[in-house]
């Protein structure tokens, strides 16, 4: 019942975080639709995949480009723009969509009966094992990616600076 919504929820919030000029902004839309997106997941049957989405992806990688973007630190103009920014009812329409994703979820994990025969559940543990045995070059290839991105921003950052 839920599936179409926090669909088109994530397609919009993602539109949003795209074509956003500014950088935090476009972060928190990332985050909702990073959120709807662990919903569509839960509604396919996926629950460890939608824990998943919310732990590394909602927490530990937009905090990650959320460091990123503050080390990058913005002039005193844009500051200034921003902090006129965040006064007034400008945050109604992220948290109401924030909201309106919980509370549906909410619904719908009371209001549906388990099936009779569940299928075959996928283990953390067995997750774990496959990542760091198998896909143990993939996973290491992400994370010096990751951090390249961070040093080149970092470094991108320094030098306009001088």
């Amino acid at each position: 019942m839920i599936f179409w919504p926090a669909a088109l929820l994530a397609v919009v919030t993602t539109a949003i975080a795209v074509t956003g000029k500014n950088p935090v902004h476009a972060l928190l839309w990332f985050v909702i639709s990073l959120l709807a997106m662990a919903v569509v997941f839960f509604e396919l049957g996926a629950a460890f995949a939608a824990a998943l989405e919310v732990i590394v992806y909602a927490g530990a990688i937009v905090v990650l480009f959320l460091f990123v973007v503050m080390m990058l630190s913005l002039d005193k103009a844009a500051a200034l723009r921003e902090e006129s920014w965040t006064k007034g009812p400008v945050w109604l329409l992220p948290v109401g969509f924030t909201g309106m994703l919980g509370v549906a979820l909410a619904w719908q994990m009371l209001n549906t009966a388990l099936p009779a025969r569940p299928g075959r559940a996928v283990l953390p543990a067995a997750v774990g094992l496959k990542l760091f045995s198998t896909d143990f070059l993939a996973v290491e290839m992400a994370s010096l990616l990751l951090l390249a991105g961070l040093v080149a921003a970092f470094h991108l950052a320094r030098e306009a600076q001088k």
